[in-house]
């Protein structure tokens, strides 16, 4: 039986651990989000992301600052 509750990813459904009271083991610690990441993953997300998913909008985040350079 899992120890804590299994929630949907919120963006690809696949279910996910959410480990939110031990953080340190969640499967989502693995990916190391700067501030400005964090912000706009939260613009689009309200809910837990598999680790998969937030590598790929960190990803997406870091490539739209290379198409779109600010001036």
């Amino acid at each position: 039986m899992a120890k804590h509750e299994i929630i949907p990813c919120e963006r690809c459904g696949v279910p996910i651990e959410c480990k939110a009271n031990s953080y340190t083991k969640c499967q989502c610690s693995v990916v190391y989000l700067d501030l400005n990441e964090v912000q706009y993953i939260s613009e689009h997300y309200d809910s837990c992301l598999c680790a998969k998913c937030l590598f790929e909008l960190q990803q997406e985040y870091r490539d739209s600052l290379t198409s779109n350079p600010a001036t």
